[in-house]
Parts: structure tokens; C-alpha cells; sequence
């Protein structure tokens, strides 16, 4: 195990799930240490092997077309979206959000060519709130979190578009416009299931309680009681 994994795992309790984050690019050593701290076994994954040894699996903000890419030259694209169709709970955030999606579309509602897991019933647009420098901050309501709004972080970060009828919402952003206009409310949290996708980064404000629920939706696919955190 990488020194990375042994920093994580040092605040992971006995017999708790064991999360994996795939971890060809983006946030990996900040989703691990949020999961030690939420009461998970987190491990890095890199390889199809390791999906069969693991309770559910997170992919991390980054650049999805990147990680995509990577993850097919990985082999891990198939094994990927065979185990979540099969029941394996997962956790996306801002590009995992875009990659777990059927459809991906670019800031001007184009089609976005990229590999895609096509597991959540959800069409997501890319770069949604403009470029690196619109990235922002702020406090939100997210249904199934309780403790108050949580602090999100925002960074070139895509909201879903549209979902299916299978698809609950669990939070909302009214952005405004480059005129200052406010704009109708863009679902940025949402849940299909096992399946859970966020827009923005809960692992950048150290606020476990957006992973806490993803550990809740994976006891209950393992018919156990939610592990308790930090």
C-alpha cells in the first residue's frame, strides 16, 4: 500500500465498508482522508481486480474527459459500468458526476464526445457555471444532510441538466448570469438509487456528512447499519 493509503486508512474503524476511489486523476488523497474521517476503509483503485474487493466506489472531481480517457486505457470503462448496473453503490463528484451520466453536453449545449459510464439517468453540462475564474463558494440545503447547509465548493463545475424520472433531487443552485440576472435553480446534487452525483467538491471544505450518506446508501445494499464517523 502507498504511504497515501496508509495516511487514510489510519482513522478507519473495524468492519467498515470498504470505499474505493479510482484513482487515475483528480482529488484522490483529499476523497480518502473525508472517507477515513466519515467511518469508511478507503482504497485507492487503479485496477478492474480491485472493484471485486471493494463495497462501493467514488470517482473524483478532476478533468473528465482525462479520467475517462485514462480509465479506458486502464481497461476499466466495462468492469466499471458492468458493476454499477449490477448494483455497486457509486459516488461522483463534479467530472465523476459527468462521467456516471448517459449524456454529456459542452457549456453551449453541444454534444461532448468522451467516454462515458452511462449508469446514472442524467444529461450533465460541462463547465456549466463558465471558466476556472467563475469558480465560487457557497452554503447549501441537501436533502438526506442533516447538521445545516453544507459549504460548497465550485470549481468549473457542471450542474445536471436534465433527469429522468428515476432521478431525485437533492440540491439546488440558483447562479446568475454574466449581467448579474438570476437564473432558474440548476440541480447540483442528485441520487438514482445506489447511485449518487454531486457538482460540486465536499471534499475540498472537510465536511464528511455528503460522504456519510454515500456510506449510508452502501450499508443498506449490504443490509447493514450506517458506520459511524468523525
Amino acid at each position: 500500500m502507498t504511504a497515501v493509503g496508509r495516511e487514510a486508512l489510519a482513522g478507519a474503524a473495524d468492519g467498515a465498508p470498504r470505499i474505493g476511489v479510482l484513482a487515475l486523476q483528480g482529488d484522490v488523497l483529499e476523497h480518502l482522508r473525508v472517507l477515513a474521517r466519515a467511518g469508511a476503509d478507503p482504497v485507492p483503485v487503479k485496477h478492474a481486480a480491485q472493484l471485486d474487493e471493494v463495497d462501493g466506489i467514488l470517482i473524483p472531481g478532476g478533468e473528465s474527459t482525462t479520467i475517462g480517457r485514462l480509465a479506458t486505457l486502464y481497461g476499466l470503462i466495462d468492469p466499471l459500468r458492468e458493476r454499477i448496473g449490477a448494483g455497486l453503490p457509486a459516488f461522483g463528484t463534479c467530472a465523476g458526476a459527468i462521467l456516471l451520466a448517459a449524456e454529456a453536453i459542452g457549456p453551449d449545449g453541444s454534444p461532448s464526445p468522451q467516454p462515458l459510464l452511462c449508469c446514472m439517468d442524467t444529461v450533465v453540462r460541462r463547465n456549466a457555471f463558465g471558466s476556472q475564474v467563475d469558480s465560487f463558494e457557497t452554503d447549501l440545503d441537501v436533502k438526506g444532510v442533516d447538521g445545516g447547509p453544507m459549504h460548497a465548493v465550485f470549481i468549473r463545475a457542471p450542474w445536471i441538466e436534465s433527469a429522468g424520472a428515476g432521478v431525485e433531487v437533492l440540491a439546488t443552485v440558483k447562479p446568475i448570469d454574466r449581467d448579474g440576472a438570476p437564473l432558474d435553480a440548476k440541480v447540483v446534487v442528485a441520487r438514482q438509487g445506489h447511485i449518487l452525483a454531486s457538482a460540486f467538491h465536499p471534499e475540498l471544505a472537510g465536511d464528511p456528512r455528503l460522504h456519510r450518506l454515500f456510506l449510508e446508501i452502501v450499508q443498506v445494499s449490504r443490509g447493514q447499519p450506517a458506520p459511524t464517523g468523525k
